[in-house]
């Protein structure tokens, strides 16, 4: 570099420190969120170096031949949209601070994804998957069938099902204060069917403390060495009782008990904000995916129940 030369690649290194301290101060995004982002942008960097490009100064046919590159690369459909999708949060951020006067990014079109449904199971299935989850042996199935019924009653992510307090369920509440992706907090509400099997749970619980210890601030507690039980036992108890429900464990996950809770519940004509809200959504458009899997589900009700829809009739 001859002097009086900017340092692009400083400068394009600085720039998305600022992005990333941006994201986690203003917008408090996840620990895993962040990395995601630093991850994507040193790729996209590494990619504008091998053209003697930076971050900084990168014009558009660059961003446009980053972006193709990607495409052909044999990445992940979901991994090359959130790799675009960094780039241009990264520029509308370089232009809002008034860094650059325009946005190399802006004129590339993201490529149309498909749309991916989520995978939901029937109320027959997630009632057969309870029935399987209780069948087995004293404590274990009692906490098994806890964790089931807490998913699917209250929509949690395994993260926020694993992280509950003993303290949040000692009361038999109606719903959970539960602490969400930002640390933003919501209202998950409790059936019946969830508390009485939180208070079956509870008297057992005591069992899975580990060894020494007489007490934990766990709802879930584990003889592991985090002391709780992790997402990855978790899903082994629920594949489990998939198997024992005759249900592929493949269909099954913690996520996908929290799919059926907005499905169901828009099926059953819940409003569509109402379930954003449920489940901690920060924009709708990601709650609105439920749409499309209640309408296929009550279309093909419709096509198979209805006299007229019927085939020969």
């Amino acid at each position: 570099m001859t002097s009086g030369q900017p340092d692009t690649a400083a400068k394009g290194g600085d720039w998305t420190d600022a992005f990333l301290e941006m994201m986690a101060v203003e917008r408090a995004a996840a620990r895993n969120t962040l990395t995601a982002y630093a991850r994507d942008l040193g790729d996209a960097r590494g990619f504008l170096a091998g053209k003697g490009r930076d971050l900084s100064d990168a014009a558009a046919e660059d961003i446009e031949a980053y972006f193709h590159e990607i495409g052909v690369r044999g990445l992940s459909p979901a991994t090359a949209a959130r790799r675009r999708a960094a780039v241009r949060q990264f520029y509308r951020f370089v232009l809002g601070e008034g860094w650059r006067q325009d946005d190399p990014s802006r004129r590339v079109d993201a490529p149309k994804r498909g749309r991916t449904l989520p995978k939901v199971l029937s109320r027959a299935e997630v009632e057969a998957l309870i029935a399987a989850a209780g069948a087995r042996d004293g404590a274990s199935g009692l906490r098994l069938g806890c964790m089931i019924e807490l998913l699917y009653a209250s929509g949690l992510r395994i993260s926020e099902l694993l992280a509950l307090p003993l303290a949040s369920l000692a009361r038999d509440p109606a719903y959970l204060i539960v602490k969400g992706k930002g640390g933003k907090e919501r209202l998950a509400p409790l059936n019946d069917a969830a508390r009485a099997a939180v208070k079956a749970y509870l008297p057992v619980r005591a069992g899975f403390l580990p060894k020494g210890v007489k007490e934990s601030a766990w709802l879930f507690p584990s003889r592991g060495a985090g002391g709780r039980l992790t997402a990855r036992r978790m899903a082994q108890l629920l594949d489990e009782a998939a198997a024992g429900a005759g249900i592929d464990p493949q269909r099954v996950s913690p996520h996908v008990l929290r799919h059926a809770f907005a499905t169901h519940l828009l099926e059953g004509g819940a409003d569509l904000r109402a379930v954003q809200t449920l489940l901690g959504h920060a924009d709708i458009a990601t709650t609105q995916i439920y749409t499309h899997v209640a309408e296929d589900r009550l279309r093909e009700v419709v096509q198979s129940k209805h006299p007229l829809a019927r085939k020969g009739d």
